[in-house]
């Protein structure tokens, strides 16, 4: 399977929207705070390992050869 763009944003917004509402329904902590700390941080935590893995990616491809 090719991932490409549209696939990858696709599944980032899935896995957060799935991590903020299981955390909104299992009623943690307040709703406020989820959306405002817990949301954005996931949301930055995710683009930083989606960075690495892709540059991890191109260089296993890269080596490969």
């Amino acid at each position: 399977m090719e991932l490409d763009l549209p696939k990858t944003a696709a599944a980032f917004v899935a896995l957060v929207v799935v991590g903020v509402g299981a955390l909104l329904a299992m009623d943690v902590m307040p709703p406020r705070i989820t959306l405002m700390m817990v949301a954005p941080s996931m949301v930055a935590y995710g683009l930083i390992c989606l960075g690495l893995g892709v540059l991890y990616g191109e260089h296993r491809a890269g080596s490969a050869r």
